[in-house]
């Protein structure tokens, strides 16, 4: 996804396995957007309605943005994909290093602590 398959686009070695982000569906819905209004509602019980409708907008744009994937990524070209796909790539393992390395530090206070 980050670095360019030697035998050319990874269009051409993907057989019949489809590319998901492991990530992307829990992120979109299920435990995590329930979490996500808790906390908020927590925080500011009275805007309850306004954080469901924002949690919903959401929502409502990556179900647009799913099922018209595939017209998305033939108007925007190879090029381009190909571009957003490193792009995300590179999003997803800076993501993965600062909670490895929020993990480190938090577990070295623990061990500093006592």
């Amino acid at each position: 996804m980050v670095f360019p398959h030697p035998e050319g686009h990874a269009e051409s070695a993907r057989k019949g396995e489809p590319f998901l982000v492991p990530l992307a569906i829990p992120l979109i819905a299920g435990p995590s957007a329930i979490a996500t209004v808790l906390l908020l509602v927590s925080g500011d019980p009275a805007r309850l309605w306004e954080w469901l409708a924002a949690i919903g907008v959401a929502m409502a744009i990556s179900a647009v943005v799913l099922v018209f994937a595939e017209r998305i990524a033939a108007f925007l070209g190879e090029q381009v994909t190909m571009a957003f796909e490193r792009l995300m790539g590179l999003v997803l393992t800076a993501m993965a290093v600062e909670m490895l390395l929020s993990g480190i530090q938090k577990f070295a206070r623990q061990v500093m602590a006592g």
